[in-house]
């Protein structure tokens, strides 16, 4: 139709027919007279968790590589424990750690290792991370991230005061998916010498969570990954992958589903309101990987 025309409907009283003609035709076009199209509502983006443990080594480079992983994924960054070595010293934080996973410094949030303690109360580890680690000498803390409630512990200095700081505030959050994450794992098959395995020592943080119906809790220590089946509804994964030296395998533990000693890289888990999903995400060059997921 010309303006001409449209101009003559209008002067001779037609416009309310004009009007219903338009709307007509522009239901038959799924659109709204005169606008664009409405944009479709951006999803809410899922939470993520990245990290790994045992990581900045002066004497390797694999340190840098999963950093540039780190680069590439948004998300909160965990450390879980033995951030910087051989030592934990104020050197080994400014020189072999912060020049790699330093730069996501900001968005960092540790959790203490057996290596930071060989430093008197860890205190590099402290003032390297200042409040992102919780109240300085503690080692524990807890913060949301989504639907979910996320745990960093303190698996060297296991108190009393922790534990039951731990339980309270499972018990404030029942509602809660949990997540953890601490240095010295419950359960691990460690390596062919025997050492690095399962860790009686955290076993009152695992009680805790498990009592508490907790879904996940990730560890290092073991230079390796390692993937268990749920136990008592939790499932575990080690990832001491971060950067430092691997170690290898003894005889598997039961319960083990999943093992690597041969690849650095870093866990990716993406939390939602109903569940999670994990990947291991390998550094450039290498290939292996896992997938997992669970509900909560």
């Amino acid at each position: 139709m010309s303006r001409g025309a449209k101009r003559a409907l209008i002067s001779s009283g037609a416009l309310l027919v004009l009007a219903a003609s338009l709307v007509a035709a522009s239901l038959l076009l799924n659109k709204a007279p005169g606008d664009a199209a409405p944009a479709t509502p951006a999803p809410i983006a899922d939470n993520v968790l990245v990290g790994a443990g045992d990581i900045g080594d002066c004497s390797e480079s694999t340190d840098e590589a999963t950093a540039k992983l780190l680069d590439g994924i948004a998300g909160t960054v965990f450390t879980a424990g033995d951030a910087a070595y051989p030592d934990g010293a104020t050197a080994d934080f400014s020189q072999c750690y912060d020049p790699a996973w330093g730069r996501h410094k900001a968005r960092t949030k540790p959790a203490p290792g057996n290596h930071d303690y060989r430093q008197s109360g860890a205190a590099p580890y402290y003032a390297y991370f200042g409040s992102a680690a919780g109240p300085a000498g503690q080692g524990y803390y807890a913060y949301n991230l989504g639907a979910w409630r996320v745990y960093s512990l303190n698996s060297k200095v296991v108190s009393s005061d922790q534990t039951t700081w731990l339980r309270n505030d499972l018990a404030a959050n029942a509602g809660s998916c949990v997540v953890a994450y601490y240095h010295q794992p419950r359960y691990a098959t460690g390596y062919a010498n025997g050492s690095h395995t399962s860790n009686t020592s955290s076993e009152p943080l695992w009680d805790a969570l498990a009592d508490a119906g907790a879904d996940l809790v990730i560890n290092g220590h073991s230079h390796e990954y390692e993937r268990f089946s749920p136990n008592r509804g939790i499932t575990e994964v080690i990832v001491g992958t971060g950067g430092s030296e691997l170690g290898d395998f003894g005889q598997p533990l039961a319960g083990s589903v999943v093992r690597n000693a041969t690849t650095h890289g870093v866990l990716k888990v993406t939390l939602n309101a109903g569940g999670y999903n994990g990947q291991f995400v390998p550094i450039a060059g290498q290939t292996f990987t896992d997938s997992f997921s669970g509900s909560c």
